[in-house]
């Protein structure tokens, strides 16, 4: 579940705890996967016993078919597993033309102790620090009750197990072997049983600083804020008031005062562009020492150059020119290919036609 996903499903929790959980609703989670299908393991989709969603799974799985288990779900109070394969509802992905096989998890969300994790992993996040969640749902290949979940954030801040034993074990393997940014389905061991366990790294949602103000930048902090991505543009002037997209804020400094007002991480992109090539380099004389995702830099190739050779030891390397060679010109299009080139850099990807190669798509 990327943090954009996460951010909406969260929102549509809250209004579900608002409304004193009116109507009833169930959390789908894909846990298991094989084969070509649109989505990976730890995606969720919340239904409204009314039948509304939040975030599907994608149009590409059998989310009718999931709405109507959820009713039986919230009517039951129990969870289940639903399995779409050759022996369990195989029909529903061919007919939407996926072939693949999965493995669902619904359970019903009947009051606010059913939504603890979700509160406890929004309060890791705005902290941007990474945290781990562990999902134990199914006992010996059966499904449990209630899911029970531990989240780890540098401590244990979240333990449903209530069995000091179960959740050492659970945290032992969960937290070994790193998931990196992924998610995997782990077995465990608690004394004579074999337990499921969802393990999913939850990641700070990427932050997008840029610097200047501009046409350019205010397309890119437009399309960044629709990805979910949180944007800051900052300007040296006191006398700028930019339409600013919703969502997106406005940071007055210097180059000399950015550190002052700022911390960095490894979920932070940086794309410079005032269109001063000094005022430039004393902004990415700073940046150079920070821990980046991304640091970009707009202009022409010998521009580029230039600020390549005054921070040859940038810990970051310098994308300049910033971007995909996707032919852009306008500032719209500009804006488009800085952004893949940041979303790529998110996964390690380099950009290319899919249709051109021969491995999974996500």
């Amino acid at each position: 579940m990327t943090p954009h996903e996460f951010a909406d499903l969260k929102a549509g929790l809250d209004q579900l705890k608002d409304s004193g959980f009116a109507g009833g609703a169930a959390l789908a989670t894909l846990v298991r996967t094989r084969g070509p299908v649109f989505r990976r393991p730890g995606t969720r989709m919340l239904v409204h016993g009314d039948g509304r969603v939040v975030r599907g799974l994608s149009a590409g799985c059998p989310e009718a078919d999931i709405v109507e288990r959820a009713r039986e779900v919230i009517g039951a109070g129990q969870a289940r597993l639903l399995r779409y394969d050759r022996e369990h509802g195989y029909d529903a992905l061919l007919e939407l033309g996926c072939g693949g096989e999965m493995e669902v998890l619904l359970e019903p969300l009947e009051g606010p102790q059913d939504l603890r994790f979700a509160d406890a992993a929004a309060q890791c996040l705005e902290t941007r620090s990474d945290a781990t969640l562990m999902t134990v749902f199914a006992s010996q290949g059966r499904c449990m009750p209630r899911p029970r979940r531990l989240l780890w954030n540098r401590s244990l801040v979240l333990d449903e197990l209530e069995d000091p034993r179960g959740a050492d074990a659970v945290l032992s393997q969960g937290l070994s072997g790193a998931a990196g940014s992924g998610t995997r389905l782990d077995e465990v061991r608690i004394g004579e049983s074999r337990v499921q366990v969802l393990v999913e790294r939850l990641q700070a949602p990427l932050r997008l600083l840029l610097v200047g103000i501009g046409s350019t930048t205010l397309a890119l902090a437009g399309l960044a804020r629709g990805l979910g991505w949180s944007v800051q543009l900052v300007d040296h002037r006191d006398d700028t008031q930019p339409p600013l997209p919703a969502g997106a804020s406005l940071l007055r400094s210097g180059a000399e005062q950015l550190e002052r007002h700022l911390r960095f991480d490894l979920r932070t992109a940086v794309v410079v562009m005032t269109h001063n090539l000094e005022r430039d380099l004393e902004y990415l004389r700073v940046l150079r020492r920070q821990p980046l995702l991304y640091l970009g830099a707009v202009g022409s190739r010998d521009r580029a150059e230039k600020m390549r050779h005054e921070i040859c030891d940038s810990l970051t390397p310098l994308s300049a020119p910033a971007g995909l060679d996707i032919g852009s010109e306008t500032p719209e299009e500009i804006a488009l290919a800085i952004a893949a080139e940041i979303q790529g850099a998110v996964h390690g990807r380099g950009g290319g036609r899919l249709s051109a190669g021969a491995g999974p798509i996500h």
